[in-house]
């Protein structure tokens, strides 16, 4: 197999590439819609600033169970008809959301419309299936980099749409015409791609409904890292209850805790069943992983991808409230931000690929959290609206670069477990956004850029200290019972 990526080629594993970052890319822009468009549906709709908010971080719920959810199917049905399944009804529940008329239902309609963004894990699966190791930096980098323009798509398309139509429906319309697309576009995902190269074995976990781990340790830190998940739901029914926006009753919110809590120990239950017998009977060395590799990921994540989302998410809203620009301006400074995942996020996979992960990783939680922190010292009484847009963009840089060095290690770790792991790694990158946009509601801007860039400091501690290189190389048992050995560099 070459070494060199002919990125501009349209035949075996680079047509593979090309169908599935857009099938991301058609992804985020449903999905990722909501942030451009919040001026001109909060001006339509009379909402308040707080009702606006709680919307963003609604949007970003769903995922977070989605991409657990879409992990483990991923991995048990195939990458082809799982990525086509999400586009399809994604943008259909897109449909039914941008012609709602009262706010619980728009609040309703976005909660759903957040399952559409776990097509992010599908495709890392694909991916991994069809690129060797030494090439997975760069190919990862290159599908969530050029999908995730999808987000700066939206900020550059939909506004235009939205005037061109003009009056109070202009958003709805610019909605509906992107979901339809995207409807189209997985029918012909399902008929253009196929999930593993001509001959090549589609591992799958030998159980399901929680992720196998190879040590007494690995389980008890797997069970600690199901916690966060949880908090975020929780955190945002607390935000959604009476005592903050009184749109769910007290009473169904205390039922939602229960019913969380009542999820939390069926999905320890599954864990103990899935992973008893591994811990009475140890598998081979060879094919063991740590799992501490996963939760360090994780976390790594919940800043990078929890950072791009809260920001993007927000900043137009900020433009406007700060610097008060207007709502066409403030949506294209927006753009700019995911715009730079062109090439941001592919860079962050190919010098992990030269340099090594862990190296990349530190490079860039340095830079989030210097550029964050300075982010953290905004007035918007003194400062330039020149300067701000430029950290913006130089946090911008760094943090989708550290996605890339992510998800550059996620196939690393085990292949058979990928979609799995990338499930759970990309659920944390919403309960970054969840928290991120929850203290949002909660402080000024200016606190919430600094608290990102806390947050990150600490994260990269954890990464200095703990995060292992991934060196030598994995095994995986075929059907016939044969060994494979996977190179990891």
């Amino acid at each position: 197999m070459q070494n060199n990526l002919t990125l501009f080629s349209f035949k075996g594993k680079y047509r593979i590439l090309h169908l599935t970052w857009f099938a991301f890319f058609m992804s985020f822009l449903v999905w990722l819609s909501l942030g451009p468009m919040m001026p001109f549906i909060q001006e339509a709709l009379s909402l308040t600033d707080q009702q606006a908010k709680v919307l963003l971080i609604l949007n970003v719920a769903m995922t977070i169970p989605a991409r657990i959810i879409v992990g483990m199917l991923v991995d048990k049905l195939g990458p082809r008809i799982m990525f086509s399944s999400i586009l399809i009804l994604g943008g259909l529940i897109s449909i039914a959301f941008s012609w709602m008329q009262t706010y619980e239902q728009l609040a309703l309609l976005r909660f759903l419309s957040g399952f559409i963004g776990a097509g992010f894990v599908v495709g890392i699966r694909i991916i991994s299936e069809w690129f060797p190791a030494k090439q997975t930096g760069i190919a990862q980098g290159i599908y969530g980099g050029w999908g995730n323009f999808g987000s700066a798509g939206a900020a550059i398309i939909l506004p235009f749409i939205a005037v061109g139509f003009g009056g109070d429906d202009g958003w709805r319309i610019a909605i509906t015409i992107v979901s339809l697309l995207t409807i189209v576009y997985g029918i012909v995902y399902y008929f253009k791609v196929s999930n593993t190269p001509k001959g090549s074995t589609y591992f799958k976990p030998k159980k399901s409904g929680a992720m196998e781990v190879s040590s007494l340790g690995g389980l008890l830190l797997y069970i600690v890292m199901n916690i966060p998940l949880y908090l975020a739901l929780a955190l945002l029914t607390w935000k959604l209850s009476g005592v903050q926006m009184k749109l769910i009753s007290l009473q169904t919110s205390w039922a939602i805790y229960i019913t969380l809590a009542a999820m939390f120990i069926a999905q320890l239950t599954k864990i103990w069943q899935v992973n008893s017998k591994i811990i009475k009977n140890p598998m081979p060395k060879q094919q063991r992983y740590k799992f501490k590799q996963v939760a360090i990921l994780d976390w790594a994540y919940l800043v990078t991808f929890g950072t791009e989302l809260a920001v993007v998410s927000v900043l137009a809203m900020f433009y406007v409230d700060w610097f008060e620009l207007p709502k066409i301006t403030a949506a294209l400074l927006a753009g700019v931000y995911p715009f730079i995942n062109l090439i941001a996020r592919p860079g962050g996979g190919w010098i992990s690929d030269k340099i090594g992960r862990k190296l990349t990783l530190i490079i860039t939680f340095f830079g989030v959290t210097i550029s964050f922190l300075a982010l953290g010292n905004v007035d918007k009484e003194t400062w330039s609206i020149t300067w701000v847009v430029g950290l913006t963009i130089l946090g911008g840089i760094f943090s989708q670069a550290g996605s890339g060095a992510v998800f550059a290690m996620v196939p690393l770790i085990q292949r058979r477990l990928t979609g799995q792991i990338a499930g759970n790694v990309g659920a944390f990158g919403n309960v970054g956004a969840v928290i991120f946009l929850t203290v949002n509601t909660l402080v000024e801007y200016d606190e919430f850029f600094m608290m990102i860039g806390i947050v990150a400091a600490v994260v990269l501690a954890l990464i200095v200290l703990f995060l292992e290189e991934p060196k030598g190389h994995m095994t995986e048992i075929l059907d016939d019972g044969s060994v494979e050995v996977i190179k990891l560099n």
